[in-house]
């Protein structure tokens, strides 16, 4: 077999090794770097100096995401990652790597932000509002008592059509709009009202349905933009990698407790989030300062539910980063849980709207 084939076929195995060495060596940030990207090993050149030796190029298609955190320290990272693979290229006669490269994943899609009003609302809207429209020209409701409904309903289809970009059918800002429609004598019918209605938004709401669901993005990974709590998001993941023992799993419920303390930090504003229990609180009380930011970005009866859904992951976030989290399990249960609530917070914020 020929060196460069024999390197191909033990790729696999040399980027284990590789990944290993980090690990040991507690290297995180280039463990991550390494884990999370699409590995080539390609031969690159061929010298017949001294019995003949053969270059290599490691190549870390890096995610995005990842990619643009590290950006600025590149060379860094690459030059340790090319350090470990040299140690294992050892084991190979004649060989050596030339470089690493690090290089961004090229994306088949763009997302530019998550739809807040998702296509099974959407759709729903838009059959709701049809059917209302229906029954009100022929011989249902009276408008003075739906109207308000419809007006509601319609502002919500108009965004999410907004999001979608595609053009809002229904011209009809009240019913009283689409009552001098039906009566202006172009629609004398019951049927030809109908038919009107379904030639209207039954295309839009086939056009809502046919959009691929990984076109509609729900998970944030963009950075929020608060450098101490992002600092401590990718820590925690990069810890949680490494962690083995009980000393090392506990270190992460107390990293999740520290970006706790640093997002409330970053959103609670005295003046503006009055403590709900009246307590003087200090700069490390994260569940008072979380709880009553929650309380005044989601004000009103309305937002009861998400009030609650909110208050309930900060609670388990804070029982879980006080308590002694001495298992992978908890640990990562704890980091999930963390992560979560700082994206909550971040939406709240308005740090997630798009651009």
């Amino acid at each position: 077999m020929s060196i460069e084939k024999s390197i191909k076929s033990d790729s696999k195995k040399i980027i284990a090794t590789i990944a290993h060495l980090l690990k040991l060596d507690k290297q995180e940030i280039e463990l991550d770097v390494l884990s999370n990207s699409e590995v080539e090993i390609e031969m690159t050149g061929y010298d017949n100096w001294d019995g003949g030796t053969y270059s290599f190029v490691l190549t870390c298609k890096t995610p995005v995401t990842i990619y643009s955190k590290i950006q600025n320290d590149l060379q860094a990272i690459e030059e340790v990652i090319k350090n470990k693979t040299q140690h294992v290229f050892k084991s190979y006669n004649r060989c050596w790597i030339e470089s690493v490269v690090i290089t961004p994943q090229i994306l088949e899609k763009f997302f530019n932000k998550v739809f807040s009003v998702s296509s099974e609302e959407l759709v729903q809207s838009l059959e709701t509002q049809k059917s209302l429209m229906v029954s009100v020209s022929t011989g249902g409701p009276q408008i003075k008592f739906v109207n308000a409904e419809y007006i509601e309903r319609n502002k919500t289809i108009s965004k999410g059509l907004n999001e979608r970009q595609i053009k809002n059918p229904i011209i009809f800002t009240d019913l009283w709009g689409w009552h001098g429609k039906w009566s202006d004598g172009s629609l004398p019918t019951y049927r030809d009202r109908r038919e009107f209605l379904s030639q209207l938004i039954d295309p839009i709401v086939e056009k809502v349905q046919a959009i691929p669901v990984d076109e509609l993005p729900t998970i944030f990974e963009e950075p929020t933009g608060w450098s101490r709590v992002d600092r401590s998001i990718r820590e925690i993941k990069a810890k949680l990698a490494l962690a083995e023992t009980e000393e090392q799993f506990m270190n992460i419920g107390l990293l999740c407790r520290e970006t706790l303390t640093s997002l409330a930090q970053a959103v609670f504003d005295r003046e503006k989030h009055p403590i709900l229990d009246g307590t003087v609180v200090s700069e490390t009380d994260s569940k008072r300062m979380l709880e009553a930011f929650i309380a005044v970005e989601l004000p009103g009866s309305s937002n009861e539910s998400s009030r609650k859904m909110a208050k309930t992951a900060v609670d388990v976030a804070n029982t879980l980063t006080h308590r002694r989290t001495a298992d992978f399990r908890l640990a990562a249960f704890s980091a999930e849980v963390t992560n979560m609530v700082v994206n909550m917070v971040s939406i709240f914020a308005g740090r997630r709207d798009p651009n």
